[in-house]
């Protein structure tokens, strides 16, 4: 009969079990390798502003003439004062459904199935569950379409840093010709008013969904710092794909990068695969859902 030294057993199983822990440890710090699921994708067809539709271009038309500084003051302060509404992730999606991005040139699908795709591509690639939830939300700040926004010129689109010279890297940049700010002599300047290097956490970024979301979760879910990077950057075009703001940025901001760049593919390049199917998928995410989000969160 085989005699079992059970202290020894009871080494090796918790030596094994450290070592999976590691194992589980590496893969999710695999978040920052590159994707994957987007290799034989042409990415040459996507983000084709010159042949967008008049719908495109008028958009970005109205919002390069109305995100001044001043309105971006009164909506910061008008978020601090305002519950918009009361309700889960998942019904929130559900809500947003109903918006069709006019700033978008790279898709027609509902708002929901972008979410879907943007979650299911980056839990294909092997990614850990945080990175699956922040792709899930990412555009959940579109909500605000639907409460106290102006259009979607407040709501969508690219970003940009407002109280400084526009930069010219950002899309349709001729249209800026338009604001008020431009004619500043303190907003039209290089630094404006930031000091050389300040950081991205003290710029003003126009408003619009990412920076609402932001402010929405940093407080009301279990997300990551890196999660939060990715929601609250993913529209900051001119500064994470063009090198924009390098003026601005300080060493603070080269993690924000990374982990923006690690996302960006799924957001953009998901817009091509198949239909998701909601209903089927609802049971895995509400599991997901609720790891990191409450029952309800203020909007």
């Amino acid at each position: 009969m085989h005699v079992v030294d059970a202290r020894a057993f009871d080494a090796v199983s918790d030596a094994v079990d450290q070592v999976n822990k590691i194992k589980g440890a590496k893969a999710a710090a695999a978040w920052d390798e590159s994707s994957k699921f987007d290799t034989e994708k042409d990415k040459s067809a996507f983000r084709q502003y010159e042949a967008a539709c008049e719908r495109v271009k008028n958009f970005y038309r109205e919002q390069h003439e109305k995100q001044t500084v001043a309105y971006n003051i009164q909506v910061r302060q008008n978020f601090k004062k305002t519950v918009r509404a009361r309700m889960g992730i998942w019904e929130a999606m559900e809500t947003l459904d109903k918006l069709v991005d006019d700033s978008d040139p790279d898709t027609s699908v509902t708002q929901i199935e972008h979410l879907l795709q943007t979650a299911e591509a980056i839990r294909r690639d092997g990614k850990p569950e945080w990175m699956q939830a922040a792709g899930l939300v990412h555009d959940l700040g579109k909500l605000l379409f639907f409460f106290d926004a102006q259009g979607q010129w407040d709501v969508v689109g690219d970003t940009f840093v407002v109280g400084c010279k526009y930069s010219d890297k950002i899309i349709y940049h001729e249209t800026f010709a338009g604001n008020p700010d431009s004619k500043d002599s303190i907003y039209s300047s290089e630094y404006g008013v930031y000091a050389p290097h300040c950081g991205l956490e003290n710029v003003m970024l126009s408003w619009g969904h990412d920076e609402y979301l932001y402010h929405v979760l940093k407080n009301q879910s279990s997300l990551p710092v890196d999660a939060l990077y990715m929601i609250r950057y993913h529209s900051f075009y001119p500064w994470h794909r063009e090198g924009a703001y390098s003026h601005l940025t300080n060493a603070d901001d080269e993690r924000a990068l990374v982990a923006v760049k690690a996302f960006n593919p799924y957001d953009l390049y998901s817009k091509s695969d198949d239909p998701v199917d909601p209903v089927k998928l609802k049971p895995y995410y509400e599991e997901l859902i609720a790891k990191f989000f409450p029952e309800v969160i203020e909007w």
